[in-house]
């Protein structure tokens, strides 16, 4: 996560690119905008705050080298020369365009930004920003015409969310940037991520984290669930959260001490975790640090909702695993014909 608390933007520059699919055609800019306090003031919040939330980073990638890169190659043309501003930005848009493989890939606004003071890790640091706006959002526009006021619906951009952007700090680990990037228009995440920007996951322990919580939530919904019901569900998505809040490395036989009683169980993981790997193609590791902040995100998404056709829903907590164990049955009523659940209480709340 970035902190902006002392982040300003030094030069700025808006492009349109087109699609080669449906024949429309990039538009340039020749010089760099400038802001009036009341735009500066509004739009600098604007791109940079879906960062501040974002645990995971990525780096630059290339199946030969990394050099070969080629945003990674005009950020470094950027954060050596910024006197090359205009014309590397351009050159992003262009990139940009080459990678519209469909028609389905929307036209936009492309904003290129130059950002100083951006602080990560206890470092100042200065960083390029690349944002596409894709969708406008009709406003209302009022207007004095003839001493009488009148009204206009007028398109553009909605100030509350971007649409897709991504912020490359002038700051590298062994890995090389680090990136991080948002899309609130996931439809074409491939387009974004690895055909534009070309980029994968840090090696850490933020990465690391958010696939094995992932692992034991698609475990959750494909085996138990389907295996032995939502109750079992729920209680496995609440034990993993608990084990991952009471620990600091995850082991991964350690894990499966913990969470499952019968070795039947822990195989059935083990071939899960095997089938998953191979799927997602790449490889959970055995033992790793956990990231607390991704678990804390990772909580917030969990639903331990247990949706009954009868219009009846039981909600479970995930912070108490063994309430489930303890306190809810689940049975079969041989008389009517269905099942049903048993909840244990001493007072309504």
């Amino acid at each position: 996560m970035i902190s902006r608390k002392n982040a300003s933007i030094s030069k700025f520059i808006i492009h349109k690119v087109g699609n080669k699919f449906n024949d429309t055609k990039n538009a340039f800019s020749e010089k760099t905008v400038d802001f009036d306090e009341a735009s500066y003031d509004l739009m600098l919040p604007f791109l940079l705050r879906p960062f501040g939330s974002v645990v995971q980073s990525y780096r630059f990638n290339h199946h030969a080298n990394i050099s070969l890169n080629e945003i990674n190659t005009y950020c470094t043309q950027l954060f050596n020369d910024e006197e090359a501003f205009v014309e590397v930005s351009k050159h992003i848009v262009m990139h940009l365009y080459e990678q519209s493989s469909s028609a389905n890939i929307k036209t936009g606004d492309v904003l290129v930004v130059m950002f100083e003071g951006i602080e990560f890790r206890d470092i100042t640091t200065n960083a390029i920003g690349i944002f596409k706006i894709e969708n406008k959002v009709n406003f209302f526009q009022t207007y004095l015409e003839n001493n009488s006021y009148d009204v206009l619906v007028q398109k553009g951009i909605n100030s509350k969310k971007v649409d897709k952007g991504c912020l490359i700090l002038n700051q590298s680990d062994t890995e090389g940037n680090i990136i991080f990037s948002v899309d609130n228009n996931s439809y074409d995440t491939q387009y974004w991520l690895n055909h534009f920007l070309n980029i994968k996951y840090a090696d850490d322990a933020n990465n690391h984290t958010q696939q094995y919580i992932e692992l034991c939530k698609d475990f959750s919904t494909e085996i138990i669930k389907q295996s032995y019901g939502a109750k079992e569900q729920n209680t496995f998505l609440a034990k993993t959260i608990d084990f991952f809040k009471e620990n600091e490395i995850v082991n991964v036989e350690r894990f499966k001490d913990e969470l499952f009683e019968e070795d039947k169980h822990k195989r059935e993981f083990d071939n899960y975790k095997k089938e998953f790997e191979d799927e997602q193609n790449l490889i959970i590791r055995n033992q790793f640090d956990i990231a607390e902040a991704v678990v804390t995100k990772e909580k917030r998404k969990i639903k331990t909702d247990i949706k009954l056709d009868t219009n009846i829903q039981i909600k479970l907590d995930i912070d108490a695993p063994d309430a489930s164990t303890e306190y809810l049955e689940r049975g079969y009523d041989e008389e009517k014909k269905m099942h049903y659940y048993k909840v244990f209480f001493n007072a309504e709340n």
